[in-house]
């Protein structure tokens, strides 16, 4: 079995990339037959300097991933698809990996084929929106969660929402070593002729070394002879923000209490061989962390290994680790405590001696050795399970079970008796910026939807409101205005020619769909008010709303010879756009793909059903197929981002990404399954919808399970967190035009081998 690590890994400092040099050598240990880890087993280190050549790794770092550069990520996942390896495990810790809360990680492992097991150095008790959804989504795609204490296992079950048969406890290693007999650092200065305290790690603030010093005075009353040594560099964070601050502060601290001659910094990095040389040359270990939060200490674990006696501040491993005696607890930033906790020990070599026999014994089941053989057997049972052919054809199945359960929550959320609010903070109505025409119209269409496809009260009672809005928006000679303060003043004397055209295709839809006479009449008498301004529409996406509207109203209505001519004289622009713009490298519109750009195709679609036109219809499938290539060849959507758009001959913009383009999308494709009945545009149109879920650029969910709602775009760092009208009626649009395609193919599929049968 051969295993790729995704992890830091030396000489960079960092307790990670130690951790996964442990882990590797562990397991490989457990295969005598190795001579060495070379052509076996390697790494994909993590570094954190643009320069690639800034750390001399050894020969097992096959490559490297630079943490802000996503591309590396990307091409990682392929290195190690095409290599031997039969088993990726990654360490995670939010800080190494790339983005908002090291996001860059999702693309990477979505796109491993290999079976994952993902170990979690870091387990936060209140996670943001964008740390839970990293977490969830590396459950998702891991055979395997690797948590190293029981409270990361209840944190994940309670908080995240991961299946506990997910996860297993395997706990931090720690040194095959023993005690030399003869120790080398009992000849230092610091440890010559004096009971030693010892932290070793990184030095920072939050490791609260402060608290020793200042219950240094009290010990030292007691046992003069007591040292206190501090292991270890400044963080090379620190080192860059602030330099030795935090060290000459604990300095200056010391002076001012008068236990200046009593504080050693030995500032250096120390291979295990050495570490175990000075836990056990130490009387006492101490860890003072200032508060809770810290699911994992691989110092702890390396002191309690050694057999050493610890006090410590009660973080969440080390209540779990010390308990049953192993070690002592004192309460945060409280010298008083640790100095009697000290004493106390100093005082009683046997309740000493008794916590160090403890801590050693237990210690044993955490040697390296121990802790590789449980890694090996997840690794094999990984292996045995793993079916890559599911993995690769996730992307092409319609599967209605990864679909959330459909409900209204945010949209009630962000309507009032005036009608939708167009933009939230996160998830909160942002009133502030009042209303608009075109989110209106959309919630009309989305409303409609939903009522017709389950008889919903909620969805019905939000018709009037919308509709009403759209009422209330109209001017005096059919026109629309588009924007309402959230005191109801028009902030415009007319609105955009998109909004003027969604609102045609909202009325449209109900028109074509309601069930109750009265909206249908109220919605005809406004679109037959509007249509003087069919005429004055110049821009392409205003028509092509218009049409779509159109071939709605032209399916109750369809012997109105007078707006089938208006459906055909809007739909020439399109034609001769397309027929003028086209080139052999360039089946498009316009010069450039701008937003909304598969709304285009779809009115073709929804032009070429009503009137039978077969150069219409050619146009919208050359161009769909276009589109297709360009934003759905990756196996997931990747639309034109509004950061600065596509322009032929230019560089794809993969960024800002926008919900509309995902709606538009799926419903371009499944108009065109209706038309063509292909099973390839369900297809498409599924993967497209399952942008929303994390099958996209980054991998990450934009659909919000908690509110309901839809993040408002895919940014390079990661999401944009706010949770408008647009965004989540895209998707519940979508959303709904997935269920209605599954059940259209149910019923194509049924009638089809009915035909079969009878046939026979």
């Amino acid at each position: 079995m051969k295993i790729a690590y995704i992890s830091t890994y030396p000489p960079r400092e960092c307790g990670i990339a130690t951790f996964n040099q442990n882990l590797m050598r562990a397991i490989g240990a457990n295969f005598p037959e190795r001579k060495n880890l070379l052509g076996n087993d390697f790494v994909v280190a993590l570094t954190d300097s643009e320069n690639l050549n800034e750390y001399e790794y050894p020969d097992e770092v096959k490559y490297i991933v630079r943490q802000n550069h996503q591309k590396d990520y990307i091409r990682a996942a392929n290195y190690v698809n095409t290599s031997t390896a039969d088993v990726c495990i990654i360490e995670h810790e939010f800080g190494i990996y790339g983005g908002e809360s090291g996001i860059y990680i999702l693309p990477l492992i979505n796109r491993l084929e290999k079976p994952l097991i993902s170990i979690l150095h870091t387990v936060l008790k209140d996670p943001s929106y964008v740390q839970r959804i990293i977490i969830r989504e590396m459950a998702e795609q891991s055979a395997k969660i690797i948590v190293m204490s029981q409270r990361a296992v209840e944190f994940l079950t309670t908080i995240y929402d991961i299946p506990a048969d997910k996860i297993q406890i395997i706990e931090h290693g720690v040194p095959d070593l023993e005690a030399p007999t003869d120790n080398p650092i009992k000849n230092l200065t610091p440890f010559k002729n004096h009971r030693a305290l010892l932290t070793f790690g990184l030095i920072s603030r939050n490791k609260g070394l402060e608290t020793v010093v200042r219950a240094l005075p009290k010990i030292v009353q007691k046992h003069p002879d007591v040292s206190y040594v501090v292991l270890g560099n400044t963080h090379p964070g620190v080192i860059k923000n602030s330099g030795e601050e935090y060290r000459d502060h604990l300095k200056t601290l010391a002076s001012q209490l008068g236990v200046s001659q009593n504080l050693y910094f030995i500032n250096k990095f120390v291979a295990e061989e050495e570490l175990i040389q000075y836990l056990t040359a130490a009387e006492i270990y101490v860890t003072p962390y200032l508060n809770e939060a810290q699911i994992t200490s691989g110092t702890l674990s390396y002191a309690v290994g050694a057999g050493a006696a610890v006090v410590s501040t009660p973080y969440w491993h080390a209540t779990e680790l010390l308990a049953h005696n192993r070690g002592r607890l004192f309460d945060f930033k409280n010298a008083e405590a640790l100095a009697d906790n000290v004493i106390e020990l100093l005082d009683q070599d046997r309740v000493l001696n008794e916590l160090k026999t403890n801590a050693y014994e237990y210690g044993l089941h955490l040697r390296w050795p121990v802790v590789g053989a449980a890694f090996i057997r997840v690794a094999q049972e990984a292996c045995y399970h793993h079916d890559f052919r599911d993995k690769i054809l996730k992307n092409s199945i319609v599967d209605p079970e990864v679909m959330p359960k459909f409900s209204l929550g945010h949209v009630i959320r962000l309507t009032d008796d005036t009608g939708i609010v167009q933009h939230a903070k996160y998830g909160i109505p942002n009133l502030k910026e009042g209303y608009c025409l075109d989110d209106n119209s959309r919630a009309l269409i989305m409303a409609l939807m939903a009522h017709k496809r389950n008889n919903s009260k909620e969805a019905f009672d939000l018709l009037p409101i919308y509709l009403s809005y759209i009422h209330y928006m109209q001017t005096d000679d059919g026109n629309f205005r588009n924007f309402l303060s959230f005191n109801r003043m028009y902030l415009d004397e007319v609105g955009s020619e998109d909004s003027f055209g969604r609102t045609i295709w909202a009325l449209g839809y109900l028109i074509d769909g309601a069930s109750s006479n009265s909206y249908r009449e109220f919605a005809t008498e406004i679109f037959q008010k509007s249509f003087p301004h069919f005429r004055a529409l110049k821009h392409l996406r205003g028509m092509a709303n218009t049409i779509i509207g159109i071939a709605h109203y032209l399916r109750v209505h369809p012997t109105d010879d007078g707006m089938v001519h208006e459906m055909i004289r809007l739909t020439t622009p399109l034609v001769e756009a397309y027929e003028n713009t086209r080139a052999d490298d360039w089946e498009w519109f316009e010069e450039g793909m701008t937003y909304d750009n598969a709304i285009l195709p779809l009115a073709l679609l929804h032009s070429c059903e009503i009137t039978g036109n077969e150069r219409v219809k050619e146009i919208a499938l050359i161009t769909m197929a276009f589109l297709d290539k360009l934003t759905l060849s990756n196996g997931y959507l990747s639309p034109v981002g509004n950061d600065g758009w596509y322009y032929r001959g230019g560089t794809f913009p993969t960024y800002d990404q926008q919900a509309i383009e995902t709606m538009a999308m799926v419903l371009m494709h499944f108009q065109a399954y209706q038309i063509f009945r292909k099973p390839e545009h369900i297809e498409k149109m599924f993967l497209s919808y399952k942008w929303f879920l994390g099958e996209n650029t980054l991998r990450a969910p934009l659909y919000d399970h908690e509110t309901k709602g839809c993040c408002d775009g895919l940014l390079p760092t990661g999401i944009n967190r706010n949770q408008g009208a647009e965004s989540t009626l895209a998707y519940l649009i979508s959303h709904l035009t997935v269920l209605q395609a599954f059940e259209l193919e149910y019923e194509y599929n049924k009638l089809s081998h009915q035909k079969m049968v009878g046939a026979k």
